[in-house]
């Protein structure tokens, strides 16, 4: 419920953070007994979509199109004959046809993206994964910050997926400012963002894009962990 027009979120020139208080839920054109909180797309400015898809028992979404980055929240979803539980992923190329499905409730989140070939690369296949097999790296040999890259670091791949956990107290050593955009999904725990020249309290569930360039920086804050989904274009000339 809302209070007196209070909310987190915030929508500047070169970021956004949506908090669950205003999440707007909508089906999208493939999607059979399920719904999409699209969390940005091109109408804000970015190169790519991102959303979360909540199914209902039979519920479907159609793949054509686009390549995509499925990460599942909750519950189980099936593709073909895969069934993928929470913490699991796969990447389908755009030429997969496979819908995905769930028999029960359950989340999911999607990233969608025209795909950009190189002339010396083919395009990646489908790939399956499970977060929780990954091996961790210390992001600039911190052992309170682990960095696990989802997706093959090879040129074939435009864009990379990892997710980043903060034991309590750990943070960035540095604003950083660069070329790629992020598109952010917090899993777990919570601390403080800065933003541009905005800082926020942020928490399990949110979502946050940065436009490039946009300084950002993150300290977790608590008694528990603090981990986040993390997208970024990547392996491509920004040109």
């Amino acid at each position: 419920m809302q209070h007196l027009g209070y909310t987190r979120s915030s929508h500047q020139r070169d970021h956004l953070l949506l908090t669950g208080d205003t999440f707007v839920r909508a089906p999208l054109p493939g999607m059979e007994k399920a719904t999409a909180i699209v969390h940005v797309s091109p109408a804000a400015g970015a190169a790519f979509t991102q959303y979360t898809v909540e199914f209902e028992a039979g519920g479907s979404v159609a793949t054509a199109g686009h390549q995509r980055f499925l990460y599942v929240l909750e519950g189980e979803v099936t593709l073909g004959s895969r069934t993928l539980a929470p913490d699991q992923y796969a990447y389908l190329p755009a030429d997969c046809s496979t819908p995905i499905a769930a028999s029960a409730a359950a989340r999911a989140a999607v990233i969608e993206k025209p795909y950009r070939p190189l002339p010396d690369a083919a395009a990646p296949h489908l790939l399956f994964g499970d977060e929780r097999t990954v091996p961790a790296t210390p992001l600039d040999g911190d052992p309170d910050l682990e960095v696990r890259a989802l997706l093959p670091g090879h040129a074939a791949f435009d864009f990379a997926v990892n997710t980043m956990t903060y034991q309590p107290g750990a943070a960035l050593r540095m604003v950083e400012i660069h070329v790629m955009e992020h598109g952010l999904l917090m899993l777990a725990g919570g601390g403080i963002y800065r933003l541009g020249d905005h800082w926020y309290p942020v928490t399990a569930g949110d979502f946050i894009w940065m436009a490039p360039y946009c300084p950002q920086w993150f300290g977790a804050l608590g008694k528990t962990p603090a981990k986040y989904l993390i997208y970024k274009d990547w392996n491509r000339h920004p040109l």
